[in-house]
């Protein structure tokens, strides 16, 4: 039985606000697609919590036994403007003195080695904007054929009020059409538009915008929406299981892709919708705009609290909290995270000499440690509950340095209670959380764990169990150990 049957996940769903039970669309292949960041400059901690929940997420649904197309795209073109209305890549170029990509490669590259600094796993696909204008192009046409955009001055612009009394514009957000055009305020390119709310889909170049493509209306580039739409239903299809990104995406940026894919298709892209919360600093949102964001090199190498830390520590402290939830930053709850990582090391540490004394079998906490391990993907598939696995994991460190401080006996768990701790715990740790373990135990622990599987492999043979003895050979031999049984007795080889 895959794990997806045996741990059923639940989800958050931002669209219908309520939890759900997780049925991908073709089991057990799963779509998940989620925006990536905008390549102008360095990512901050706040941009960072959001990619670290979607990569235990594509942790998780891999450690439950699903095929997962993840899909995380890089905004290298579009609409994006600052402040004072100007295009940030090419405002970028200029201070930097460079050409729009190669600030576009020189902060992918910065994106990609944070991603390898705090163990992010690489998506499936990782496309970009400007690999897909064409289809950017396309899309824009057909919306417009639906007659749900309209061309003005050379731009073309996603005409909300239309797909409002057709399809009802707002239900991602919960935002009403009547409440958004009261706030509505004067922005760049206003007097082209039919009514403040609509958006651009494609925009007219001006002379000084150097990034620019050929189109039916002109030279100009895509809109920021655009290229989500078009890009998540590229790679996963016209309606794909589920769309993560930041709260602050879902609106504007989400809402808006939810219009134009269902004004192109007639079909609602996404089944989840899931949205990461805000990290913020004494209470306050952190953003580049605020000038309160805290760099990744001011954490890890010093600058913004009276010490660095490590990317481990802050990627635990992140964890600590749910995802749905804002969690403020400060030094003394990074210590405490960091403390707490160190306590949960220790206990794996302890686990991976840790052999069974001879004795009778404590049964009743023998059973509650099995019950303790499977709790915790009751709680990640409890909507990706990471502090409740957590706190769970430090009951099972509880356990195992009571059994290493000899407070409790070591004959207290069964054989095969106490393997399954040694395999389990650490992959919990590494393989679901994304969390690297030290370094200097890790030959240690793989020597403890297959002297573990031979005395296993040996004991069943005594027993004459070969049935047994053959599936542990083989088992760890689909794992990269071949054994070789000899006069001297059994020793291994790593291929």
């Amino acid at each position: 039985m895959e794990n997806f049957e045996r741990f059923p996940l639940t989800i958050y769903n931002s669209l219908s606000r309520k939890k759900e039970a997780f049925t991908p669309i073709n089991t057990p292949f799963v779509g998940l697609y989620v925006c990536g960041p905008t390549v102008y400059s360095e990512v901050h901690i706040g941009n960072m919590r959001s990619f670290i929940t979607f990569d235990v997420l594509f942790r998780y649904l891999s450690h439950l036994g699903y095929k997962v197309r993840y899909v995380r795209n890089l905004t290298d073109v579009g609409h994006m403007l600052d402040d004072d209305g100007e295009d940030r890549v090419l405002k970028r170029a200029r201070l930097e003195k460079l050409e729009p990509m190669e600030v576009v490669q020189k902060y992918s590259n910065y994106f990609h080695d944070v991603c390898k600094q705090f163990n992010l796993l690489p998506p499936s696909i990782e496309p970009t904007a400007t690999a897909h204008i064409i289809e950017q192009i396309q899309m824009a046409q057909k919306i417009l054929d639906q007659g749900m955009a309209y061309v003005s001055n050379g731009s073309v612009y996603f005409d909300v009020e239309a797909f409002d009394k057709k399809h009802g514009y707002g239900a991602l957000s919960g935002r009403k059409i009547d409440e958004l055009q009261s706030n509505s305020r004067k922005l760049d390119g206003q007097d082209e538009k039919r009514s403040p709310l609509d958006f651009a889909l494609w925009k007219n170049a001006g002379p000084e915008h150097i990034m620019r493509w050929p189109s039916p209306w002109g030279e100009g580039f895509p809109g920021w929406h655009l290229e989500c739409s078009v890009m998540s239903t590229k790679y996963l299809g016209e309606t794909f299981d589920i769309h993560g990104g930041g709260m602050d995406l879902k609106f504007p940026h989400h809402e808006c892709e939810v219009a134009q894919n269902v004004a192109s298709s007639g079909e609602a892209p996404v089944r989840y919708w899931m949205h990461a919360n805000m990290l913020t600093m004494n209470g306050t949102k952190m953003s580049k705009s605020l000038g309160n964001a805290i760099s990744i090199e001011e954490l890890i190498n010093g600058g913004k609290f009276s010490r660095a830390f490590s990317e481990m520590s802050i990627r635990f402290f992140l964890l600590q909290a749910h995802y749905s939830s804002t969690v403020d930053i400060s030094e003394s709850a990074i210590e405490a995270a960091e403390k707490g990582f160190e306590r949960l090391q220790q206990a794996w540490k302890a686990l991976i000499n840790m052999e069974r004394s001879s004795g009778e079998a404590n049964m009743e906490l023998d059973a509650a440690t099995k019950k303790l391990l499977d709790q915790v993907y009751v709680e990640l598939s409890n909507d990706l509950n990471t502090p409740k696995a957590i706190a769970v994991l430090f009951d099972l460190a509880n356990t195992v340095n009571s059994i290493k401080n000899q407070q409790i006996p070591g004959s207290s768990l069964t054989e095969e209670t106490l393997s399954r701790l040694k395999l389990e715990f650490p992959k919990i740790l590494e393989d679901i959380l994304g969390l690297k373990l030290s370094s200097e135990a890790k030959s240690d622990h793989l020597d403890g764990v297959l002297e573990l599987m031979l005395r296993m492999r040996n004991q069943a043979r005594a027993d004459r169990n070969f049935a047994l003895a053959d599936q542990i050979r083989d088992q760890l031999k689909d794992a990269g150990v071949e054994l070789k049984d000899g006069k001297n007795g059994t020793e291994y080889e790593l291929n």
